[in-house]
């Protein structure tokens, strides 16, 4: 069987979240955690870069409304 309504769906959430926590951060740290003082800056960059490597979230979007609107 294949997953790939599943995977979509996590790779979604997963993206989604780690940038809406990274974000949350950033706020609470303010100005220092845009610098690399902080290991707040690097989580943000790569939250950020996994929605584009691991298919953008558009992407995986269109994957799941895909199968909704075929499958369901």
């Amino acid at each position: 069987k294949r997953y790939t309504l599943e995977a979509s769906q996590a790779k979604l959430f997963a993206s989604e979240m780690a940038q809406r926590v990274t974000n949350k951060a950033l706020q609470i740290h303010g100005g220092y955690g845009y610098t690399k003082e902080y290991n707040v800056e690097r989580y943000f960059r790569d939250a950020r870069i996994t929605e584009i490597y691991e298919g953008t979230s558009e992407i995986q979007k269109m994957v799941i409304a895909d199968w909704v609107l075929t499958k369901a």
